[in-house]
């Protein structure tokens, strides 16, 4: 019985650190202005497959980090576009932007323009 119960200890271990190795870690900027925004933006990455996810009002750079096997950056980015946030590779489109809270209004990135068109290519 003692024997079942150490091996059994030591296969959880073994899978736990497994599994831990398989965890990307990416610094995405997204651009944001308050609490509402950071809560806004993690729950969207959260959503998308990452595990963990921390977003700096000061710096405008999300944490995340994700099993590439179930989701990617360009994933992660996609859901946080579409709650209205533009990322370093995805830009909200004008309607997600303008459902923001007033506070939650950004500077917006240069090609915002062209957002409605390059999310409803992809």
């Amino acid at each position: 019985m003692k024997v079942l119960s150490i091996l059994a200890v030591l296969c959880l271990g073994i899978f736990t650190k497994s599994s831990a190795q398989e965890l990307e870690s990416q610094i995405i900027k997204v651009w944001g202005n308050c609490g509402m925004c950071k809560e806004t933006i993690e729950k969207s990455a959260i959503k998308a497959g990452a595990a963990t996810a921390n977003w700096s009002e000061e710096t405008k750079m999300l944490q995340v980090s994700f099993n590439d096997k179930k989701t990617s950056s360009q994933k992660i980015q996609k859901r946080i576009a579409k709650s209205g946030y533009d990322t370093q590779d995805f830009v909200a489109t004008d309607k997600a932007y303008n459902a923001l809270h007033g506070c939650c209004k950004y500077d917006r990135k240069a090609d915002a323009k062209k957002a409605d068109a390059t999310l409803q290519k992809k």
